[in-house]
């Protein structure tokens, strides 16, 4: 009997940035090991620019990614809730673990200030999956 994937949701503001950024990584580097989400509070209308040439410089591909709301349904549906550090509130709920990753906000920036941002959250989600599936790394 196998347990059941840990679910992974991001919270920014937008959606737009760290969050779908984090969402891809995870995604990519967990080969369908965890199940990943990303919202925001106040969707923007489309995903940064900057951050999906980032993205797109490592292999990723984010050009169909919307930005979606944040709902309560998602974060009682997650085992973790990741805020970017961009001040999101989510509603909490007992038993899911929650953190905060203090990002730069790509919002505005253009790809030169996105590439470290994209690979320090490179960076967190291995460790992330390390965490969650310890050794599968």
């Amino acid at each position: 009997m196998s347990d059941p994937k840990p679910s992974v949701l991001f919270v920014c503001v937008h959606n737009a940035g760290r969050s779908q950024m984090a969402a891809a990584f995870l995604t990519h580097l967990a080969g369908g090991t965890v199940e990943v989400h990303s919202a925001g509070s106040a969707p923007a209308d489309a995903v940064n620019p900057a951050a999906v040439q980032a993205m797109a410089e490592v292999g990723i591909d984010m050009a169909t990614e919307t930005p979606k709301v944040l709902t309560v349904e998602a974060v009682q549906a997650s085992d973790v809730v990741i805020t970017m550090g961009c001040g999101d509130t989510c509603p909490v709920f007992p038993g899911k673990a929650y953190l905060d990753w203090e990002l730069d906000d790509p919002a505005g920036q253009g790809i030169a200030a996105v590439r470290p941002i994209r690979d320090e959250i490179e960076q967190r989600i291995r460790q992330l999956l390390a965490e969650l599936l310890p050794g599968n790394g």
